[in-house]
């Protein structure tokens, strides 16, 4: 075992180290050889190695040694390199699979959308083949919009509304989350030769909110997706908490906590309280929002709702903070933006119910935030297989 760990060691030290500069790389828009010494931690020669081989590879390239901002005259020393992202060098496709429909975003190697779109799924109980029918014409639909083509898909990630473990193996011991246990891995790689990382839904969501939203660089954070039923994704010390079969962060407990009692979320409680009251229940997320929207006219009745919302969250953060102890909690989805008004009744209440409270914000990236994980996870794992995966012209 000696003699092949010791040869392994310079491939892992090459593959290390070309995350470690094609991440920075990502990350501006030009990069200097001293600029990558001083974040990467690498040595010139170092550097200039990874560099050179990654401008072969296709991943970056190297512009024009003359620096236009530089005064006319003589100057001294070498020139500095400069490096830049060929962000076009591939894609990444970043799916949302719900119960009733699908998304995909397709983005280039700095995380810029450049094509999405969505299909339905004609009823919830369908056979798998349909299903993956829908979400692979979706895949197409939206790289095509990208102006680009299956063969420069470098990596997939698709969230679903199930635990999955960290082999990517959906726990499908329930009715509902069997629904997603499709074949989709083994589907795509057959029908386009797509590595594809399946995770669940929320999940993918704490990492869209961690990159690009509200949670932005907080290690410790909790995602709420909060529309129809609660999810939580969670991170602790910037890391995914996954649990033995994928289930951390399923609200299921939710049925057992005081003055909850279900996992019902935000816009089906809307819809359910306003119904029972007498107000407009029909249209399904319409009527959530047009609670909201009658709240923020001082309508009565549904400012009431509003109330007992915003109790019912404050007990469900409470509870999430009491053994989780996040910095801060993201309420996010296609509801977040109507469930800002329930942040002043959130905060003010939940020193009621913890010792812990944390910071409690709404996302910003509304119903994409699946889609933005989905994307950011693809790019993780392009960076770190840079060098195993063969760019096409």
């Amino acid at each position: 075992m000696k003699p092949t760990a010791a040869a392994a060691t310079p491939q892992l030290l090459r593959r290390v180290n070309a995350q470690s500069v094609l991440g920075f790389i990502r990350d501006t828009d030009v990069a200097t050889g001293t600029e990558l010494m001083t974040r990467t931690g690498l040595t010139r020669a170092s550097v200039i190695a990874v560099c050179e081989d990654l401008i072969r590879r296709g991943w970056i390239r190297e512009l024009d040694a003359r620096d236009e901002d530089q005064p006319p005259g003589p100057r001294k020393g070498r020139p500095a390199r400069r490096f830049e992202l060929n962000t076009r060098a591939g894609f990444v496709l970043g799916i949302d699979i719900g119960a009733a429909t699908t998304t995909a975003a397709v983005a280039d190697l700095r995380g810029t959308v450049i094509g999405r779109a969505s299909g339905s799924f004609r009823a919830t109980d369908i056979p798998a083949a349909e299903r993956i029918d829908v979400v692979d014409r979706a895949c197409r639909r939206a790289l095509a919009a990208a102006g680009t083509g299956p063969e420069k898909v470098l990596a997939v990630s698709a969230g679903i509304a199930a635990p999955v473990d960290r082999d990517g193996k959906v726990l499908a011991s329930q009715h509902f989350w069997s629904l997603f246990d499709v074949g989709l891995r083994a589907a795509l790689q057959d029908l386009h030769g797509w590595t594809v990382l399946l995770e669940n839904d929320a999940n993918l969501a704490a990492l869209g909110e961690r990159w690009r939203g509200s949670g932005a660089g907080v290690d410790d954070l909790v995602v709420l997706l909060a529309g129809e039923r609660l999810g939580a994704g969670v991170m602790e010390s910037g890391r995914l908490l996954h649990g033995r079969g994928g289930a951390a962060g399923e609200m299921g407990y939710l049925d057992l906590v005081e003055g909850v009692g279900s996992s019902d979320g935000i816009a089906s409680l809307a819809r359910q309280w306003s119904a029972a009251g007498g107000g407009p229940a029909a249209g399904g997320e319409a009527s959530a929002r047009r609670v909201f929207e009658d709240a923020a006219a001082g309508d009565p009745a549904a400012l009431a709702i509003l109330d007992r919302i915003s109790e019912r969250m404050a007990r469900v953060i409470a509870s999430v903070a009491s053994f989780i102890n996040p910095e801060q909690v993201v309420i996010g989805g296609a509801v977040a933006e109507s469930a800002a008004a329930l942040l002043p009744g959130i905060t003010a209440l939940l020193p009621r119910f913890t010792a812990t409270p944390p910071r409690v914000t709404v996302s910003p990236l509304g119903d994409s935030i699946v889609t933005v994980g989905a994307v950011r996870r693809a790019l993780d794992y392009v960076e770190a297989n840079a060098l195993g995966l063969a760019l096409r012209p």
